[in-house]
């Protein structure tokens, strides 16, 4: 009787225990419904939503203005939203032309030889060389600014890591007797590439894809604090964060704070959810 009381007890704990499935199964469902919401709630926000209120400018967070009103009266929590949502959406644009840009040269590189592999690899290095931000600002520049310019200059920057993995899985791919055998019956390198090779770097890409979106709008966020990214009109959160700094040093702490800590959540969120999505395609730990 004791032994059975035991291993109801010790079953119990292990159904009351997540294990690494349920933890990511619940925080993939967690942040697509805050994902989601920030995106419809701040797509609905138009400009009669951020109307000026002189009478209520300044005012600290209450009930009544969950993240306070900046300089205006502006409703910050409204703000806060809005400029989300444009990160976001930022962020999907450039996370998938960065992965995009991954797959083809990450399987191009070892399957096509090591003339291209080479070019792969010299362009890996070269991008690297320079820091992000600045390429970032420069091809905004260049690119005139806005959504579009900021878009590409985030998503030419940060292909990089994603290529060196898809590469790596590739060169093992490569050395595989099944892709040897399909060489020596004549195959081509597109098929190959495409039956051998695609379907089995599918889970590094799509743990790269996601840790890239975090990446994507910080560097987003921080070349428009800057003043090189999306333009002072719209409610960015790069540009809620310039606007407030000529106001720390007078007290008015949430314009800059309530701002910065929900990006910086978003982030955290997704780049954890990338990381549970990684033990769970591994071995070793998929099920602890």
């Amino acid at each position: 009787m004791e032994n059975i009381k035991e291993n109801r007890q010790t079953s119990k704990r292990k159904h009351l225990n997540l294990g690494v499935r349920e933890k990511t199964i619940f925080s993939i469902g967690l942040f697509v419904f805050f994902f989601v919401a920030i995106l419809v709630w701040g797509s609905f926000i138009g400009e009669d939503d951020l109307y000026v209120d002189l009478l209520n400018k300044f005012q600290s967070p209450s009930f009544a203005h969950l993240f306070g009103t900046d300089w205006v009266g502006r409703d910050m929590l409204t703000r806060t939203i809005k400029g989300l949502s444009i990160s976001m959406k930022i962020g999907l644009l450039a996370t998938f032309t960065s992965t995009i840009i991954a797959i083809f040269l990450g399987v191009i590189g070892p399957t096509f030889g090591k003339k291209v592999d080479s070019v792969v690899t010299w362009f890996i290095d070269l991008v690297l060389s320079v820091p992000h931000t600045l390429v970032v600002i420069l091809i905004s520049i260049a690119m005139g600014g806005g959504m579009k310019g900021i878009v590409i200059g985030v998503a030419a920057t940060h292909w990089t890591s994603l290529t060196r993995v898809i590469r790596a899985e590739v060169m093992q791919i490569m050395e595989s007797d099944y892709t040897k055998i399909a060489r020596n019956f004549g195959k081509s390198n597109w098929y190959i590439a495409k039956e051998h090779v695609l379907p089995h770097v599918i889970p590094q890409i799509i743990v790269g894809a996601v840790l890239i979106f975090p990446h994507a709008i910080l560097h987003e966020a921080s070349v428009t604090f800057l003043g090189f990214g999306l333009p002072p009109h719209e409610p960015a959160i790069g540009v809620i964060l310039s606007e407030s700094m000529k106001y720390l040093t007078s007290g008015d702490w949430w314009l800059a704070f309530f701002p910065g800590l929900s990006l910086v959540l978003v982030s955290m969120m997704v780049d954890r959810i990338g990381k549970n999505i990684e033990k769970l395609i591994n071995p070793k730990t998929a099920y602890k």
